[in-house]
């Protein structure tokens, strides 16, 4: 029995807390910090994920064996170095690579240059700063519409603009570069060519030299219905993806994923956990948009009721080296999420909504997001607040079943698209 501590506090950390504490491998379970949905799986502790000297702290109290960060953040800040420094913490199983490994997320330029050196297939690109903020003026105006904006750094998932003209284009480099949008984040930019094509995420579970694959997923980013409105953490996903057939997905394992993995092996980049290939299918090609060191999210909340192994044994045949033994099992089932979230969400939105109606789901999963407790209510604590899940005998009949339970989960200001899963 193994004493597990899961850090984060959304959606993702709920499906995977749910799936964790199912486990006959798992012993005490903790999430730090959790939210009003997790606690029905394990223990909620009060220490933020970046936290790095109280996590040391709830990892020596409660004798923990797995440590799995959910969200980017502590991984790209070095958890996994912090505890393998550590005499206290160096045997306990991290879920996530190090530092320099999670650079394939942390730095957009580090991964382009990865994929450069180890010619896995991306789009073109040039890296600017506020040094050669002119040559990226210059290189814009020589570029073809619709041009990729992209903050080097971490942005929440919103540090990325498609600019449908040039003038859009100079407009939101600005923005990131001289009114340093994101900070830090934005202090270097991508500009990237534009790929037209459908996209969809796919998982590794890698142990630094073998690997296996989770099901894929597709997510819906925009706001707005069709595809529309600013980008937001995902507002629903769907898996399996009906486009990713055996022929794609094998030239996904030999152009992309292996020259991954031996990528990171052969520069001696320690690397054991997920990597999650942001791809776009391009005429029946496939090309790396970005690289995940975690999970995705809302991808997580489909990939992982998916998923039919014990998640507590493929962490353990991940720090044996061994993980190439498992074999994965994949729900034939389809399925459907869609993510109910705040008003006024990917902006500012209001929190302490009281939310009602969850005794009459039926027959769907609810995955919290952002919610907590308050006077013995569940309230929003979030721009994303809840994910709904439900399987089907394909993607349709998944995610109509989401549907019809989002009816019943109430609270003032909710909203959800209704067009999840559209293109089938």
């Amino acid at each position: 029995m193994k004493n597990i501590l899961l850090l984060g506090s959304g959606g993702r950390e709920c499906a995977l807390a749910w799936k964790l504490s199912q486990s006959s491998l798992c012993g005490k379970f903790y999430i730090a910090p959790g939210n009003a949905g997790t606690s029905a799986y394990g223990i909620n502790l009060p220490i933020s994920y970046n936290d790095f000297e109280g996590i040391r702290k709830a990892c020596i109290e409660h004798k923990i064996d797995i440590l799995f960060p959910g969200p980017e953040d502590p991984l790209v800040a070095g958890i996994y170095d912090f505890c393998k420094n550590d005499p206290l913490l160096k045997h306990i199983v991290v879920v996530g690579p190090s530092k320099e490994g999670a650079q394939l997320e942390g730095s957009k330029a580090y991964s382009k240059k990865f994929m450069e050196r180890h010619k896995i297939p991306t789009a073109a690109y040039k890296e600017f700063n506020l040094d050669s903020f002119e040559r990226g003026v210059a290189y814009i105006k020589r570029s073809e519409p619709p041009i990729v904006i992209k903050a080097d750094g971490l942005a929440a998932g919103k540090g990325v603009v498609i600019a449908q003209n040039t003038i859009d284009a100079v407009k939101a480099f600005r923005a990131m570069v001289m009114n340093e949008q994101f900070g830090e984040a934005s202090k270097k930019v991508v500009i990237e060519q534009f790929l037209d094509g459908i996209e969809l995420s796919v998982f590794a579970f890698t142990d630094g030299t073998n690997y296996v694959l989770l099901p894929e997923a597709k997510d819906y980013k925009r706001i707005g219905e069709g595809d529309t409105g600013p980008n937001t953490g995902g507002m629903g996903a769907i898996s399996p993806v009906p486009f990713a057939d055996d022929t794609f997905m094998q030239k996904v394992k030999d152009r992309i994923i292996e020259p991954t993995v031996k990528g990171l092996k052969d520069e001696g980049i320690i690397y054991n956990g997920f990597i999650f290939f942001g791809l776009i299918k391009v005429k029946d090609e496939p090309y790396v948009i970005e690289y995940n060191c975690r999970m995705g999210d809302p991808e997580t909340e489909v990939v992982i009721p998916r998923l039919e192994n014990d998640l507590v044994e493929l962490i353990l045949k991940m720090q044996e080296g061994k993980i190439n033994e498992v074999t994965v099992q994949h729900s034939p089932k389809a399925a459907g999420a869609v993510m109910m979230v705040s008003e006024g969400y990917p902006g500012d939105y209001p929190k302490g909504r009281v939310m009602h109606g969850f005794e009459k789901v039926k027959g769907s999963l609810l995955f919290h997001a952002g919610t907590t407790v308050k006077d013995n209510n569940v309230v929003t604590n979030g721009g994303r607040v809840i994910a709904i899940t439900s399987y089907g005998d394909n993607v349709k009949q998944a995610i109509a079943k989401s549907y019809e339970n989002a009816e019943h989960i109430e609270y003032e200001g909710r909203y959800y698209r209704k067009d999840i899963g559209f293109e089938f």
